[in-house]
């Protein structure tokens, strides 16, 4: 579909992937739990797979990291670990995915669970407090996510990492946008942090968490029932999602996000200035660092499922937000925290290229945004 553009909701899968998926299927099936020699064999092929994926991301030791069904799993886990084990208060940004609000949710008493603002220009949440409460030793973990699943916009992780770092916090990140967007230097070393396969040209259904050098008092236990994944993630590991999903990964070389940053963004920044000119959106979190695939901006008039369908019948995949978020009917926690009130919501989307996007599709989205919106104003539509 030349015309997609919701890479941020997920990706299309990557051709190595596929063949990486189709090979582990075919030759190494068998339950890499089982005591025989084919088993083991399995066995062998998933270790080998888990060390380079430990390898990418300079994890030492590859038990570190713990294959996952995908992000949302690993983040809830990672959340109810940290509530059992808390000395203080929880801190998490406003604009946190929804796996892991909810998860945050579900500690039960909201005083242990404290939010970072957000400004709204920048669209990145504001460090200022936290570095407050870690000051006066309020805070017994952080999370926050490296990248917006909504706006793009680059969170300060690293900042964060390091203050947690600083005081024996425990840190945990939600990378699944990043990861595969941009190069992974200094993730390793971040203290807890997810992904998922098929935001980065993997399969759906799988993902992992790295653990931190350093795990604490209370050993870390995700699905329970079974040995598997060193007795932290009970279940058969998907070892074709796992082959298919670290070929995908290692596929996106810093070269090549290097690339995408350069190219896609000069396209997806045109992109925005044409739309803005021409049809007068309104663009946001534009005044800090975004990914380069990502734009959301609020529409001049009209419902923005009109805006989805029309654009639908032209051949573009777009969003109104976060996948997980669409069609609950309520408002976004990210919309809020960038100032927008309920009827803004009603006007916004978000579109997000791929690595493979071309030049001509982004003008063509333009053109297409512009056209429904001289449709969408005319007065036959009112």
């Amino acid at each position: 579909m030349n015309g997609y553009f919701d890479h941020n909701a997920t990706t299309p899968m990557s051709e190595a992937a596929r063949q990486a998926w189709l090979e582990a299927a075919d030759r190494s099936w068998q339950n890499p739990s089982g005591l025989y020699r084919e088993a083991g064999a399995a066995k062998r092929v998933l270790e080998d797979w888990r060390e380079a994926l430990a390898d990418h991301f300079g994890v030492d030791e590859p038990e570190r990291v713990v294959f996952t069904s995908g992000a949302t799993e690993a983040n809830n886990a990672v959340i109810a670990h940290l509530a059992g084990c808390l000395s203080g208060c929880l801190v998490i940004s406003e604009i946190e995915h929804p796996c892991v609000e909810a998860a945050a949710h579900r500690i039960g008493d909201p005083s242990r669970v404290r939010r970072l603002p957000t400004d709204p220009a920048t669209g990145a949440a504001d460090l200022t407090q936290l570095k407050e409460w870690i000051a006066a030793g309020e805070v017994g973990a952080v999370s926050l996510m490296a990248a917006n699943n909504e706006t793009g916009v680059l969170q300060a992780w690293r900042e964060a990492s390091a203050l947690c770092r600083d005081a024996e916090i425990s840190f945990h990140t939600d990378a699944a946008q990043w990861i595969g967007k941009l190069p992974v230097a200094g993730l390793g070393e971040a203290g807890y942090v997810t992904g998922s396969g098929h935001k980065f040209g993997g399969g759906k259904g799988v993902g992992f968490l790295i653990l931190p050098e350093e795990e604490g008092a209370l050993p870390f236990h995700g699905f329970v029932g079974g040995p598997q994944e060193h007795g932290r993630r009970a279940g058969t590991e998907n070892l074709p999602g796992v082959a298919a999903m670290v070929t995908a990964l290692l596929g996106r070389d810093d070269e090549t996000l290097e690339d995408w940053w350069e190219c896609q963004g000069k396209w997806r920044d045109a992109f925005e200035s044409r739309i803005a000119k021409e049809l007068g959106v309104r663009l946001l979190a534009t005044a800090g660092a975004r990914l380069w695939n990502t734009s959301m901006f609020v529409l001049p008039h009209s419902k923005n499922l009109k805006w989805l369908t029309r654009l639908g019948q032209r051949g573009f995949a777009v969003s109104t937000g976060s996948a997980c978020s669409a069609g609950q009917g309520n408002p976004s926690a990210v919309m809020m925290a960038m100032g927008l009130d309920y009827e803004e919501m009603g006007r916004v989307l978000r579109v997000s290229g791929g690595g493979e996007t071309t030049a001509e599709e982004w003008a063509d989205l333009a053109a297409a945004i512009i056209e429904v919106g001289g449709e969408l104003a005319s007065p036959s539509h009112q």
